[in-house]
């Protein structure tokens, strides 16, 4: 019988210990609102910090490629400074010297200096 009796307290000690812990209702947390109300100033921060200058900067890049046009000297993402001899859809064909040309993506040019710049010399 007292073996009976110790898992009938063990039963009833699991039961009752919830019903005792909870003395009122649970706390009710933050609002969705509220919620809402703290993340719209992040992401208003965020997409004018760096999403929209990134889309500007994206855009002028765009146009600027466009723009190339046979004859203008431009600078690559790799550093070769040339003039344009062709212009196609996707690449242009610079020249870098005297019988020295090369194909290269539109996208990866980074400067357009014109017709008429010369390039900086090293002081």
């Amino acid at each position: 019988m007292p073996k009976r009796i110790a898992a009938m307290s063990v039963v009833f000690a699991a039961l009752a210990l919830p019903a005792i812990a909870q003395e009122g209702p649970p706390a009710a947390g933050p609002g969705v609102m509220t919620q809402v109300l703290f993340f719209l100033p992040l992401v208003l921060i965020f997409y004018f910090l760096l999403i929209r200058p990134q889309q500007q900067r994206a855009k002028k890049h765009r146009q600027m490629v466009e723009a190339v046009k046979r004859g203008d000297t431009v600078v690559t993402s790799g550093g070769l400074i040339g003039k344009v001899a062709k212009v196609g859809e996707t690449e242009v064909t610079v020249d870098l010297a005297e019988n020295v040309r090369v194909r290269v993506i539109k996208a990866m040019v980074v400067e357009v200096r014109g017709k008429n710049e010369p390039v900086a010399a090293n002081d």
